[in-house]
């Protein structure tokens, strides 16, 4: 689904959605391809949803948007001098 078709079906409205196609270009992130996974009235319920779905599966692409955004504007930020410890 596209970030549009999301837009039109939810108006005004706080949304998880997980990317399923997608590219980075220049340190932002290029959506092709959404799947809505639910609504919400504020955003800190979507939050709190996205928070309990990556904790089970941190590599899915979830993002908590409100559908009043014109477009996805997502950067992505390289996480330097993050080690693990021994």
């Amino acid at each position: 689904m596209l970030w549009q078709e999301i837009r039109d079906r939810y108006p005004e409205q706080w949304v998880l959605v997980e990317a399923l196609d997608g590219r980075t270009e220049d340190d932002k992130r290029i959506v092709e391809d959404l799947s809505l996974i639910d609504t919400f009235p504020d955003s800190l319920e979507g939050f709190e949803r996205y928070r309990s779905l990556h904790r089970n599966a941190p590599q899915r692409e979830l993002y908590v948007v409100h559908t009043g955004r014109e477009s996805l504007d997502i950067l992505e930020r390289r996480m330097v001098g993050v080690r693990a410890r021994a």
